[in-house]
């Protein structure tokens, strides 16, 4: 049982290799990126009153208020529902993100 000029790693896995393997899990990586950055989640809140689409990469991309949210007495009401719906997105966003890259070690 003799040592390889590598370090020591005989038989297995040759530095070649290695290099290899992780540029493809860097393209991979980058490819899943860019896949979650074009994936559209919705967040809602009120019941649907307020949504708000957001890409798995974190950019709002629309708000959609319902009629019935607008209440000129109440404005604070629909902040809090905007606020809600982002939350929730955003959430979406990061549990699809852990989801995709957690396995590729990206998360």
């Amino acid at each position: 049982m003799g040592f390889n000029k590598m370090g020591g790693f005989g038989g297995g896995m040759n530095m070649q290799n290695m290099i290899k393997q992780a540029q493809r899990m860097q393209v991979d990586m980058e490819r899943k990126k860019q896949e979650l950055a074009q994936t559209e989640l919705i967040g809602a809140s009120g019941g649907g009153m307020v949504e708000v689409v957001i890409t798995g990469g974190g950019e709002i991309k629309a708000v959609r208020i319902k009629k019935e949210a607008v209440d000129d007495d109440d404005v604070e009401m629909l902040e809090d529902l905007i606020m809600a719906a982002i939350k929730d997105a955003q959430t979406k966003a990061q549990n699809l993100n852990k989801e995709t890259l957690g396995a590729l070690g990206g998360m």
